[in-house]
């Protein structure tokens, strides 16, 4: 396309006004646009939702999702908690946010959530979802890393489902540890005399969140753990220690017995929160079944990982205690080795046993 030209004195061509008009608003678009772009991905409003309050005990229809006689479905029995979006996936989704203060352990600290896809389909309004609940290795304090998008748990959680491999879990992420560890101090998910009551906090708090914010499932069948490296062995031993709550787990990378210098006298409640003498005591009891999907790489840090999980599957892999052991070849000690190798086995060993979506 061309523009007139104005003629000025001395014969010089110059664009005429429309077309410096036109230049000028589309040097400024451009400008917005970059702009834009600057302010979204340093999150600066009104170019993101971080921030922004997200509910998940509605029915897509609007209002609460009234739950039908018999159903296997829990629907949210609330108060609802305050939930600020803290990222927005390309499908839509949310993960949020909220300060729980734990009223049977005493503990405050923060939970993230997450919710599929599937959760506001309207054909799943009155269905119950089952929860897995992520706990992450190292510090676990003061976030959870599995919140974040980069290892793509949120993302292989949906496709899994797509798939046909998995259910279509719901998410929760609580900060595993009540303070750093950076002093060599850690609490084995556990309740130890004198401490906070991390145990509680995870098995029974942070359950009841979920229960009072989203449609879960009424029984353990619904109700399982997930985790790496001290979240793994946090996980494994709330199965063992509540099988009538919780019915599987995937461990990856575990410690097999609790080894925090906190437990220093108090050999006793150590014991009652060590995997090896709850699945003992499980199989003496018959049951209730519980399954535990075990994951290690070759490559552990601590190269007795992996001796200790095909000891402890040998040991007590039998009547209720069902096992299955992926060892991931070139494997590190490490989250992002985790994720992808859950959906060789892992979730789909777990998920064959479990319900949901319920009515």
């Amino acid at each position: 396309m061309s523009y007139p030209y104005e003629q000025p004195e001395g014969g010089r061509r110059r664009p005429s006004r429309v077309r410096r008009l036109l230049i000028a608003g589309a040097s400024v678009a451009v400008l917005g646009l970059g702009a834009a772009a600057v302010m979204t991905h340093f999150e600066i409003p009104p170019f993101t939702d971080k921030g922004d309050p997200v509910s998940f005990g509605k029915s897509p229809a609007g209002g609460r999702a009234q739950q039908p006689a018999g159903s296997k479905a829990l629907m949210p029995t609330g108060p609802e908690a305050s939930f600020k979006n803290t990222m927005t996936l390309p499908d839509g989704t949310h993960v949020a946010v909220t300060e729980l203060d734990g009223k049977k352990s005493g503990f405050k600290g923060k939970v993230w959530v997450w919710a599929p896809k599937e959760y506001d389909d309207p054909r799943y309004a009155t269905s119950g979802f089952p929860v897995m609940i992520a706990l992450p290795g190292g510090a676990g304090y003061p976030k959870n890393y599995w919140m974040g998008t980069d290892l793509g748990l949120q993302k292989n959680i949906s496709q899994w489902y797509r798939e046909g491999k998995g259910k279509p879990f719901l998410l929760a992420m609580p900060v595993l540890n009540p303070d750093t560890d950076d002093k060599g101090i850690y609490w084995d998910g556990s309740d130890i005399p004198g401490q906070p009551k991390m145990g509680t906090w995870l098995t029974e708090d942070v359950p009841d969140l979920m229960k009072a914010n989203f449609r879960t499932v009424k029984s353990r069948d619904g109700w399982a753990f997930m985790g790496s490296s001290t979240g793994g062995f946090a996980g494994l031993k709330a199965v063992l220690k509540h099988p009538d709550k919780f019915k599987a787990v995937i461990a990856s990378g575990p410690d097999i017995v609790p080894d925090s210098p906190l437990w220093k006298g108090h050999d006793k409640e150590k014991a009652e929160n060590n995997p090896e003498v709850l699945a003992q005591q499980l199989i003496a009891r018959k049951g209730p079944d519980v399954y535990l999907a075990f994951q290690v790489g070759t490559n552990e840090s601590n190269k007795n990982t992996l001796p200790n999980v095909r000891k402890f599957i040998s040991a007590y892999g039998k009547g209720p205690v069902h096992t299955d052991l992926n060892v991931i070849q070139g494997g590190k000690h490490n989250a992002a080795t985790y994720v992808p190798a859950m959906g060789t086995s892992a979730i789909e060993f777990i998920s064959k046993v479990m319900e949901g979506p319920v009515q």
